[in-house]
């Protein structure tokens, strides 16, 4: 495969060019944690109904295995998973996490997704874009009146911002270079 000189100024190294791998037992214990602790967690801390750990998880394999078709897929398993333990409309995380799978894999191609920084700014705007596609489809599909805050939807997205840098940096523990 050949870069040109702008790709190469984004992925600075051939190792940040490289897929990631993960075990089979990562790829199902992980989304089915995250899916756990986002039902049961808030039920003992109330602030943790702001954290969307299955968005995190579903952005950093999707970054991470930088393939279009795998972050699509992702995001639908862990979204349809979430919507099915959940007392949503079954198909509302599924659509939005399969778009946010798509779209995180997308520039996971383009990007080096390595630093911090960006992790940092990916899972912000992640959050928001997940959080306006979920209003967008709550309106137009279901007909419902939402309120859209955008103070708290910010505070939030740099809340889960913060937590997505920390849990990607555990994560990132338990791949395998390819």
């Amino acid at each position: 495969m050949s870069y040109s000189s702008s790709d190469r100024i984004l992925l600075s190294s051939q190792r940040e060019g490289q897929v990631s791998r993960f075990r089979a037992w990562v790829l199902v214990v992980v989304p089915l944690f995250a899916i756990l602790f986002q039902i049961y967690v808030p039920l003992f801390f109330s602030f943790a109904k702001v954290l969307d750990m299955p968005l995190l998880v579903v952005v950093y394999f999707a970054v991470m295995r930088r393939s279009q078709i795998q972050g699509l897929m992702i995001g639908a398993v862990v979204g349809l998973a979430q919507d099915s333990l959940s007392k949503n409309w079954l198909g509302l995380f599924g659509i939005v996490d399969t778009l946010v799978g798509y779209f995180a894999a997308s520039i996971g191609l383009r990007l080096d997704v390595e630093h911090p920084m960006l992790r940092l700014l990916l899972c912000f705007f992640f959050y928001l874009f997940h959080e306006t596609v979920y209003w967008v489809l709550k309106r137009a599909l279901l007909g419902q009146l939402v309120a859209f805050d955008w103070t708290h939807m910010l505070i939030q997205g740099v809340f889960n911002a913060i937590v997505g840098v920390s849990l990607y940096h555990f994560l990132d523990r338990l791949r395998e270079m390819a």
